[in-house]
């Protein structure tokens, strides 16, 4: 299993320049943040992961493409939804 600093640090490069937050909560849950560090905004929150499913590192990667999907899926992001 690949340690929380680790997961992180991944997520982190993999999603720049966004911010990465993680925090496990209950028995082996894992919620992760997304945010832009200047603003503080939070463009994705995932919570309920199963931390110990992170054993390999094709097992984050799987995680790193369902956390692209569902930033992509934000109508929050996107500047063509008409939001402000």
């Amino acid at each position: 299993m690949i340690n929380l600093a680790q997961l992180r640090s991944q997520l982190e490069r993999s999603f720049a320049p966004l911010a990465c937050e993680c925090l496990v909560t209950g028995e082996h849950s894992l919620t992760v943040k997304l945010f832009d560090p200047e603003s503080g905004r939070v463009d994705l929150v995932i919570s309920g992961l199963d931390l110990g499913s992170l054993r390999t590192p094709e097992a984050v990667d799987a995680l790193i493409d369902e956390l692209r999907y569902e930033l992509g899926s934000n109508s929050l992001r996107s500047t063509d939804s008409g939001l402000v």
